[in-house]
Protein backbone atom coordinates (compact mmCIF):
# COMPACT_ATOMS: atom_id res chain seq x y z
CA UNK A 1 0.00 0.00 0.00
CA UNK A 2 1.24 3.48 -0.91
CA UNK A 3 -0.48 5.95 1.37
CA UNK A 4 -1.30 9.56 0.53
CA UNK A 5 -1.18 11.99 3.45
CA UNK A 6 -2.93 15.33 3.11
CA UNK A 7 -2.08 18.17 5.46
CA UNK A 8 -1.31 21.88 5.33
CA UNK A 9 2.16 22.84 4.17
CA UNK A 10 4.59 24.82 6.31
CA UNK A 11 3.63 23.38 9.71
CA UNK A 12 3.82 20.11 11.60
CA UNK A 13 0.33 20.42 13.11
CA UNK A 14 -1.87 17.40 13.69
CA UNK A 15 -0.53 15.80 10.54
CA UNK A 16 2.79 15.19 12.30
CA UNK A 17 1.27 12.52 14.54
CA UNK A 18 0.35 10.54 11.42
CA UNK A 19 3.64 11.31 9.71
CA UNK A 20 5.63 9.91 12.65
CA UNK A 21 3.78 6.59 12.44
CA UNK A 22 4.41 6.31 8.70
CA UNK A 23 8.06 7.22 9.12
CA UNK A 24 8.66 4.89 12.05
CA UNK A 25 7.18 1.95 10.16
CA UNK A 26 9.10 2.75 6.97
CA UNK A 27 5.78 2.92 5.12
CA UNK A 28 5.55 4.05 1.52
CA UNK A 29 3.71 7.39 1.50
CA UNK A 30 3.57 10.72 -0.25
CA UNK A 31 2.96 14.04 1.51
CA UNK A 32 0.64 15.26 -1.24
CA UNK A 33 0.18 18.94 -0.38
CA UNK A 34 3.90 19.42 0.13
CA UNK A 35 4.43 18.27 -3.43
CA UNK A 36 1.43 19.90 -5.10
CA UNK A 37 0.34 22.73 -2.78
CA UNK A 38 -2.55 23.12 -0.34
CA UNK A 39 -5.03 23.57 -3.17
CA UNK A 40 -4.89 19.86 -3.91
CA UNK A 41 -7.07 19.25 -0.83
CA UNK A 42 -9.99 21.35 -2.06
CA UNK A 43 -11.70 18.57 -4.00
CA UNK A 44 -11.78 16.39 -0.87
CA UNK A 45 -12.91 19.15 1.50
CA UNK A 46 -15.65 20.27 -0.89
CA UNK A 47 -16.98 16.75 -1.39
CA UNK A 48 -15.96 16.57 -5.04
CA UNK A 49 -13.80 13.48 -4.61
CA UNK A 50 -14.73 9.85 -4.19
CA UNK A 51 -15.44 8.91 -0.59
CA UNK A 52 -16.95 10.70 2.40
CA UNK A 53 -15.66 14.29 2.57
CA UNK A 54 -13.37 15.04 5.51
CA UNK A 55 -14.06 18.12 7.61
CA UNK A 56 -10.42 19.19 7.70
CA UNK A 57 -6.88 17.83 7.32
CA UNK A 58 -5.17 15.65 8.20
CA UNK A 59 -6.72 12.91 6.13
CA UNK A 60 -5.23 9.83 4.60
CA UNK A 61 -6.04 8.17 1.30
CA UNK A 62 -5.50 4.42 1.41
CA UNK A 63 -6.67 2.83 -1.80
CA UNK A 64 -10.28 3.96 -2.16
CA UNK A 65 -10.59 4.87 1.51
CA UNK A 66 -10.38 8.48 2.68
CA UNK A 67 -9.85 8.57 6.45
CA UNK A 68 -9.91 11.76 8.52
CA UNK A 69 -9.22 12.73 12.15
CA UNK A 70 -5.77 12.02 13.60
CA UNK A 71 -6.79 9.39 16.14
CA UNK A 72 -9.02 7.68 13.57
CA UNK A 73 -6.20 7.56 11.01
CA UNK A 74 -3.83 6.07 13.58
CA UNK A 75 -6.43 3.52 14.63
CA UNK A 76 -6.58 2.42 10.98
CA UNK A 77 -2.82 2.45 10.43
CA UNK A 78 -1.82 0.84 13.73
CA UNK A 79 -2.46 -2.81 12.88
CA UNK A 80 -1.34 -2.35 9.27
CA UNK A 81 2.01 -0.86 10.28
CA UNK A 82 2.61 -3.15 13.24
CA UNK A 83 2.17 -0.25 15.65
CA UNK A 84 -0.49 -1.69 17.96
CA UNK A 85 -1.12 -5.01 19.64
CA UNK A 86 -3.12 -7.76 17.95
CA UNK A 87 -5.73 -7.97 20.69
CA UNK A 88 -9.01 -6.06 20.49
CA UNK A 89 -8.55 -4.78 24.04
CA UNK A 90 -5.09 -3.47 23.14
CA UNK A 91 -6.36 -1.67 20.06
CA UNK A 92 -9.23 -0.10 21.99
CA UNK A 93 -6.89 1.04 24.77
CA UNK A 94 -4.47 2.54 22.22
CA UNK A 95 -7.33 4.47 20.62
CA UNK A 96 -8.50 5.64 24.04
CA UNK A 97 -5.03 6.99 24.83
CA UNK A 98 -4.73 8.64 21.42
CA UNK A 99 -8.07 10.39 21.90
CA UNK A 100 -6.81 11.67 25.25
CA UNK A 101 -3.67 12.99 23.54
CA UNK A 102 -5.96 14.74 21.05
CA UNK A 103 -7.76 16.37 23.98
CA UNK A 104 -4.62 17.93 25.43
CA UNK A 105 -3.39 18.97 21.98
CA UNK A 106 -6.67 20.86 21.53
CA UNK A 107 -6.17 22.57 24.89
CA UNK A 108 -2.63 23.59 23.90
CA UNK A 109 -4.01 25.13 20.72
CA UNK A 110 -6.66 26.99 22.70
CA UNK A 111 -4.03 28.42 25.03
CA UNK A 112 -2.97 30.80 22.26
CA UNK A 113 -6.36 31.02 20.52
CA UNK A 114 -8.86 30.97 23.41
CA UNK A 115 -11.47 33.26 21.85
CA UNK A 116 -11.62 32.15 18.21
CA UNK A 117 -9.45 30.21 15.81
CA UNK A 118 -10.23 32.76 13.11
CA UNK A 119 -8.69 35.64 15.06
CA UNK A 120 -5.00 36.42 15.16
CA UNK A 121 -3.11 35.76 18.38
CA UNK A 122 -2.53 39.52 18.63
CA UNK A 123 -6.31 40.00 18.88
CA UNK A 124 -6.64 37.78 21.99
CA UNK A 125 -3.43 38.19 23.93
CA UNK A 126 -5.04 39.02 27.27
CA UNK A 127 -7.37 36.04 27.11
CA UNK A 128 -4.51 33.80 25.95
CA UNK A 129 -2.36 34.80 28.90
CA UNK A 130 -5.11 33.81 31.32
CA UNK A 131 -5.86 30.55 29.48
CA UNK A 132 -2.19 29.60 29.23
CA UNK A 133 -1.68 30.18 32.95
CA UNK A 134 -4.43 27.67 33.73
CA UNK A 135 -3.00 25.23 31.19
CA UNK A 136 0.42 25.37 32.84
CA UNK A 137 -0.83 25.22 36.43
CA UNK A 138 -3.63 22.68 36.21
CA UNK A 139 -4.18 21.04 32.84
CA UNK A 140 -0.63 20.04 31.91
CA UNK A 141 0.08 18.47 35.32
CA UNK A 142 -3.22 16.60 35.13
CA UNK A 143 -2.75 15.21 31.61
CA UNK A 144 0.98 14.54 31.85
CA UNK A 145 0.57 13.01 35.28
CA UNK A 146 -2.01 10.67 33.81
CA UNK A 147 0.31 9.61 30.98
CA UNK A 148 3.15 9.13 33.47
CA UNK A 149 0.89 6.78 35.45
CA UNK A 150 -0.08 4.97 32.22
CA UNK A 151 3.60 4.35 31.50
CA UNK A 152 4.23 3.05 35.01
CA UNK A 153 1.24 0.76 34.68
CA UNK A 154 2.60 -0.50 31.35
CA UNK A 155 5.91 -1.50 32.88
CA UNK A 156 7.78 1.79 32.56
CA UNK A 157 8.76 1.70 28.88
CA UNK A 158 5.54 1.68 26.84
CA UNK A 159 1.90 2.52 27.55
CA UNK A 160 0.86 -0.76 25.89
CA UNK A 161 3.80 -2.91 27.08
CA UNK A 162 5.20 -2.76 23.53
CA UNK A 163 6.11 -0.04 21.06
CA UNK A 164 3.03 1.50 19.45
CA UNK A 165 1.78 4.61 17.74
CA UNK A 166 0.90 5.95 21.20
CA UNK A 167 4.64 6.10 22.04
CA UNK A 168 5.18 8.18 18.90
CA UNK A 169 2.34 10.54 19.73
CA UNK A 170 3.60 11.02 23.29
CA UNK A 171 7.01 11.83 21.82
CA UNK A 172 5.42 14.51 19.65
CA UNK A 173 3.38 15.88 22.53
CA UNK A 174 6.42 16.18 24.80
CA UNK A 175 8.53 17.70 22.01
CA UNK A 176 5.85 20.26 21.21
CA UNK A 177 5.32 21.21 24.85
CA UNK A 178 9.05 21.61 25.38
CA UNK A 179 9.10 24.04 22.44
CA UNK A 180 6.01 25.98 23.48
CA UNK A 181 6.54 26.09 27.25
CA UNK A 182 10.23 25.43 27.97
CA UNK A 183 10.20 27.00 31.44
CA UNK A 184 7.00 25.24 32.50
CA UNK A 185 8.31 21.90 31.23
CA UNK A 186 11.57 22.33 33.17
CA UNK A 187 9.42 22.78 36.27
CA UNK A 188 7.22 19.78 35.52
CA UNK A 189 9.81 17.35 34.15
CA UNK A 190 11.20 16.12 37.52
CA UNK A 191 7.79 14.52 38.11
CA UNK A 192 7.72 12.98 34.62
CA UNK A 193 10.76 10.67 34.42
CA UNK A 194 9.01 7.97 32.38
CA UNK A 195 7.69 10.41 29.78
CA UNK A 196 11.08 12.10 29.54
CA UNK A 197 12.81 8.78 28.98
CA UNK A 198 10.19 7.67 26.44
CA UNK A 199 10.77 10.84 24.43
CA UNK A 200 14.51 10.17 24.35
CA UNK A 201 14.02 6.53 23.45
CA UNK A 202 11.65 7.28 20.55
CA UNK A 203 14.06 9.89 19.18
CA UNK A 204 16.73 7.18 19.00
CA UNK A 205 14.67 4.73 16.97
CA UNK A 206 16.55 4.38 13.65
CA UNK A 207 13.75 5.51 11.33
CA UNK A 208 12.71 8.34 13.63
CA UNK A 209 16.30 9.52 14.15
CA UNK A 210 16.77 9.63 10.37
CA UNK A 211 13.47 11.46 9.93
CA UNK A 212 14.32 14.07 12.56
CA UNK A 213 17.52 14.87 10.67
CA UNK A 214 15.77 15.07 7.31
CA UNK A 215 14.11 18.07 5.62
CA UNK A 216 10.79 16.23 5.94
CA UNK A 217 10.74 17.12 9.63
CA UNK A 218 9.70 20.75 9.67
CA UNK A 219 10.71 22.90 12.61
CA UNK A 220 8.12 24.00 15.16
CA UNK A 221 6.93 27.52 14.39
CA UNK A 222 4.35 30.09 15.40
CA UNK A 223 1.84 29.00 12.77
CA UNK A 224 1.31 25.50 14.17
CA UNK A 225 -0.36 24.04 17.25
CA UNK A 226 2.69 24.28 19.52
CA UNK A 227 3.75 27.92 19.55
CA UNK A 228 6.37 29.61 21.68
CA UNK A 229 5.16 32.93 23.01
CA UNK A 230 7.40 33.74 26.03
CA UNK A 231 4.60 35.69 27.71
CA UNK A 232 2.48 32.52 27.84
CA UNK A 233 5.19 30.47 29.56
CA UNK A 234 6.13 30.39 33.26
CA UNK A 235 7.67 33.66 34.44
CA UNK A 236 11.42 33.82 33.85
Amino acid sequence: MRYELYYWTGIQGRGEFVRLALEDAGASYVDVAREKGDGVMAAFLEGEHEGAPPFAPPFLKAGRLVIAQTANILQYLGPRLGLVSDSESGRIYAHQLELTISDIVAEVHDSHHPVAGGLYYADQKAEAKRRAADLRRTRLPKFLGYFEHVLQRGGGRHPLRRHSYVDLSLFQLMSGLDYAFPRAMRRLSPKLPQLTTLRQRVAQRPNIAAYLQSPRRLAFNEDGIFRHYPELDDPA
